[in-house]
């Protein structure tokens, strides 16, 4: 997720079963009101150290993280002491009383979480990233996925994708040819947001010329 150290501008980020473990690239992106997260390798709740210096975060969902943990009301509580701002956690509303009691029960972050390495280089939160990564279910990934991406179309007033439109894919396939292919997709469409009129034209006359080269592939298939 390195690239959001260069969109400091963007408003809603999704990157949901994604294997991330670090957050520090989001700690510049100023204008970030919505973070969905849920599903990846983040190991520790002083990631949202990184979190703290966003003014306008509103809306995160961060659950189904190893940095849960076995107690969900020590889980709720710790974020909200740490991000008081939160008016949504984990899809569900945050309330005046909860604030109050965050005080008392949630644990203040005031430092970043230590990195560790191992012996081939890797940080010890990638290497377990990658090794939990095979255990997510074939359709669990795609429905997260479909699920974070049509989210992302209708706020750009666009059609949300069709679920079935990937119905093809064998379950081996799903995981990489559907994850990857929404991710990307996901990706443009916060992108997107960036961009002025003149970038827009510039990518619709992209998306027009490939689209004719499909066009033309498949009448040649014909």
């Amino acid at each position: 997720i390195s690239i959001c150290r260069d969109l400091p501008n963007i408003e809603v980020i999704t990157f949901s079963v994604n294997g991330i473990s670090d957050l520090e690239p989001l700690h510049q992106c100023q204008n970030l009101s919505e973070l969905y997260l849920r599903k990846n390798n983040i190991t520790s709740l002083d990631e949202l150290f990184y979190l703290k210096t966003l003014p306008r975060l509103r809306v995160l969902w961060l659950a189904e993280n190893p940095c849960c943990g076995p107690d969900p009301h020590h889980y709720r509580m710790t974020v909200l002491r740490n991000l008081p701002s939160l008016q949504k956690l984990d899809n569900q509303a945050v309330t005046e009383e909860e604030l109050s009691q965050a005080l008392v029960d949630g644990v203040e972050i005031t430092a970043p979480p230590a990195r560790r390495s191992v012996e081939n280089g890797w940080s010890e939160s990638t290497t377990s990233s990658a090794a939990g990564s095979t255990t997510e279910p074939d359709s669990e990934l795609l429905s997260c996925s479909l699920e974070e991406t049509s989210k992302t179309q209708e706020e750009l007033d666009m059609k949300p994708v069709p679920r079935d439109k990937y119905s093809f894919f064998s379950p081996q396939e799903t995981d990489y040819s559907c994850k990857k292919s929404n991710n990307v997709l996901n990706a443009i469409l916060l992108l997107m947001k960036e961009l002025d009129a003149e970038g827009l034209e510039t990518i619709q006359q992209a998306v027009a010329r490939r689209l004719q080269a499909f066009q033309k592939r498949e009448l040649q298939e014909e």
